[in-house]
């Protein structure tokens, strides 16, 4: 039995939902690879995608605010770590 609902459906919103699969699921890989996602094609034409990439850009952005970095070990804290070993300390 075919669903009334079915004859509803707009085909370009179908290939809408595609294209934003299609970008979606791309995500991780391309901001792993460091790669700016506003320049993409979709990104000019797609609001919901354009939001969410405006979101998880704020949520990195409060991450980075809220961890800090730890400064690099000074070069001696290795030589340091020797010798206490040799010394039996470590």
């Amino acid at each position: 039995m075919i669903e009334p609902q079915e004859f509803d459906r707009d085909p370009s919103e179908d290939q809408a939902n595609d294209e934003c699969a299609t970008f979606q699921s791309s995500m991780p890989r391309r901001i792993g690879a460091g790669e700016d996602l506003q320049t993409d094609p979709h990104m000019l034409t797609c609001e919901r995608c354009s939001s969410l990439v405006r979101e998880l850009e704020y949520i990195a952005e409060a991450a980075r605010q809220l961890i800090r970095i730890e400064e690099e070990p000074r070069d001696e804290l290795w030589t340091n770590i020797q010798m206490a070993i040799e010394r039996g300390e470590a």
